[in-house]
């Protein structure tokens, strides 16, 4: 083990071993010949270590207080003092703020305050249809169509230019009339449904429709007491207006109900984009509306589809109203700055 030791010491020295095996004492204590390779390897200059130049008496205090130490010193207490010092003291009243809520600089309730209910009439049984007066009030499909973000505008862009791109320019063009007529087919056979006219079955029969109908079917037996049909509202005070397609209970609830048609499945609210702002935006009207005796707060989005599968109908509580009330007025003074 000594001898090993002292083989060891030599061989960090370069030429030292191979000194060693060139006189006769090396030849009689060491006579295996292997050793002469391990001599050569180190016989190799060795590369200067940087931290041998470091003046280790100059850092010997940090050293020492850095090994000295195999824990943290820091506590529980420490290490408030020291966030205390930082940031300072902690605010245990402050609530999180969602981001991106807004709230519109001009507040107008969904509900109006002030408006009068009568008492019920028995002899007025038919929904009202009011006609849209054709003013400078702006229409609340206009003020949502000019106030889309550039995301909806990007993808509705991309949808017409694919559309255009498989149909034609002209293909297009009568795809989307065809589109817009059997939405007015559609809605022309639920109002007669509603008004219990014999020309419902004859529009039933009707190719083009006869897939929807059959797709609301189990809708319209929980819809009843109709208050109106394709009327017009306006909002008195913010100063818009629109076509109402319903104001019908749905399953005991008083609702501005919103027909629409899809070729695609749409089982989730979010997949009717800005259609529950156009129904809040009807709601409020109605409520601030001199020609309607009554207040509504709730609403429902009926997507029924062209190959008679069950509609999806999307009800939405007084609680949901309210929020995208709020969008609604956030969109509506969007629009209001810009015009």
């Amino acid at each position: 083990l000594v001898r090993m030791q002292f083989l060891q010491i030599l061989s960090r020295k370069p030429g030292k071993l191979e000194m060693l095996f060139q006189i006769p004492f090396c030849q009689k204590q060491f006579p295996f010949t292997c050793l002469a390779t391990s001599a050569c390897i180190y016989s190799k200059k060795k590369k200067a270590n940087s931290y041998e130049q470091v003046d280790q008496e100059k850092y010997k205090n940090l050293v020492y207080s850095v090994t000295s130490y195999k824990t943290s010193a820091q506590t529980p207490e420490t290490i408030f003092e020291e966030d205390n010092l930082l940031y300072g003291p902690p605010d245990k009243h402050r609530h999180p703020v969602k981001a991106g809520t807004k709230t519109p600089k001009k507040w107008v309730p969904l509900i109006n305050p002030n408006k009068r209910i009568p008492p019920l009439n028995s002899d007025s049984n038919l929904p009202r249809k009011i006609t849209l007066q054709k003013t400078k009030m702006p229409s609340v499909t206009h003020i949502l169509q000019q106030t889309l973000s550039p995301q909806q505008v990007f993808y509705l862009e991309r949808w017409k230019q694919k559309m255009i791109v498989e149909l034609g320019k002209d293909g297009f063009e009568k795809y989307t009339k065809n589109l817009f007529l059997q939405g007015e087919l559609f809605h022309s056979a639920l109002e007669s449904i509603f008004l219990s006219e014999e020309k419902a079955k004859e529009k039933g029969k009707d190719g083009v429709i006869s897939g929807y109908l059959s797709s609301v079917e189990h809708v319209l037996e929980d819809i009843s007491e109709v208050q109106a049909l394709e009327s017009g509202v306006h909002h008195e005070t913010l100063q818009y207006l629109g076509l109402v397609d319903c104001v019908a209970k749905y399953r005991g609830q008083l609702c501005v109900i919103d027909w629409k048609t899809s070729e695609k499945p749409k089982p989730f609210l979010k997949n009717t984009y800005d259609n529950p702002l156009q129904v809040a935006a009807y709601i409020g009207a109605i409520n601030h509306d001199a020609n309607y005796d009554f207040q509504v707060h709730c609403g429902l989005i009926v997507v029924a589809y062209k190959n008679g599968s069950p509609a999806h109908p999307h009800f939405m509580d007084p609680d949901l109203c309210s929020q995208y009330w709020n969008k609604w007025l956030l969109r509506l003074e969007e629009y209001m700055d810009r015009n």
